[in-house]
């Protein structure tokens, strides 16, 4: 049996989103080969080995009770692999095979977790310490992709201490360069936080102040009026990447409540796009994934235009949701990959990534 620390929680605007996915993957884990060790980290920034039940972990009810919790710690010494847990006035070793992240948005999908985990030697799903750095974050994201000649919306990024200065210039030139609506994006959230659409200047502003409470950068994009397409792509060197799938929201777009709260908005896997602008979707997800120096996962996610066909790039997910209605695991169960075997792939990646660059 092979030991999968499966992390969740984290100092992140995205901390229940993280515990909703953790109960999933927990749950759909295969039991026949893998031991789960499940390790939460509070929103205020303690670890714990957890010893209940996936069940409670939504809503942090696995707080609730202190006899199934242990301080708990990653072990930074390569010469002693694994998960340090405190009981009986000391610190035990727990041997780990493998680390399953699923800690959504900072201090968890942005690189510094993954940094952490370099130094300690073990093997962890998903993209490395680069990667998911330049995936937080929405204009370096932006950036590479023109780098790489990926089409997306016109988009202009914003500094706190430059909005400021002059919040009614900032307003009226993002306006005169993008054209309304706009959608107004913290560079460093996922899940939508934060994220508002604003029709005119006054939206506009509020949008940005909004923004500037989750980061100190903000992205401003022109909207496209089109079809809400994501596309699921896994693998380090050769990729599998699935058909599109389409979001009908149930709101004005795809924000928060819409993927997370209301069960109003619809799936349709596959998309119901045209065969050459599913192609150019999956063509475009395997290109920005590479650019990005992705590996093990990643949702990538595009606007198809309603009036042209066109097919532009939104944004990409290095920790995409595993919630029981997210589209990354429901994408690749309609290509034939149930739950638990996606799962089992996405350790197997990490392992083999280990293998192939391992310097221990």
């Amino acid at each position: 049996m092979e030991k999968i620390l499966v992390l969740f929680g984290g100092v992140s605007s995205e901390h229940e989103v993280s515990l909703v996915s953790a109960a999933s993957v927990i749950k759909n884990l295969p039991g026949d080969r893998f031991t789960v060790i499940p390790v939460g980290i509070t929103a205020d920034g303690r670890w714990y080995l957890y010893k209940g039940g996936p069940d409670q972990l939504p809503g942090g009810r696995w707080l609730e009770d202190p006899t199934l919790l242990a301080p708990a710690q990653i072990s930074l010494d390569r010469g002693r692999k694994g998960l340090l847990v405190f009981g009986g006035g000391r610190w035990a070793l727990e041997e780990i095979d493998a680390v399953f992240p699923v800690l959504h948005g900072a201090n968890g999908e942005d690189g510094t977790m993954q940094g952490l985990l370099e130094i300690s030697g073990l093997p962890y799903v998903g993209c490395g310490t680069l990667a998911s750095a330049m995936c937080m974050d929405k204009e370096i994201t932006n950036t590479i992709a023109d780098s790489a000649g990926v089409k997306q919306a016109k988009w202009l990024s914003v500094r706190q201490a430059e909005y400021l200065a002059d919040p009614e210039k900032t307003v009226r030139e993002a306006g005169e360069t993008l054209g309304y609506p706009i959608f107004v994006k913290p560079a460093n959230t996922g899940s939508s936080v934060g994220i508002t659409k604003a029709a005119g200047t006054a939206q506009l502003g509020e949008g940005i102040e909004n923004a500037f409470r989750y980061d100190a950068k903000v992205v401003l994009e022109a909207a496209v009026c089109g079809a809400e397409i994501e596309c699921a792509v896994m693998g380090n060197g050769e990729l599998s990447v699935s058909q599109p799938g389409e979001i009908v929201p149930c709101n004005e777009f795809y924000d928060y409540d819409a993927k997370y709260v209301s069960s109003a908005s619809r799936l349709h896997i596959p998309a119901r796009i045209e065969a050459e602008a599913a192609r150019q979707v999956r063509e475009t997800a395997g290109l920005i994934y590479r650019a990005l120096c992705c590996s093990g996962m990643a949702r990538v996610d595009f606007f198809v235009d309603t009036a042209s066909g066109d097919v532009y790039f939104n944004e990409i997910n290095t920790i995409p949701g595993f919630t029981p209605i997210s589209m990354f695991p429901k994408m690749f169960e309609a290509a034939g990959l149930p739950y638990p075997r996606l799962l089992s792939a996405l350790i197997d990646l990490a392992l083999e990534k280990k293998r192939k660059t391992s310097h221990d």
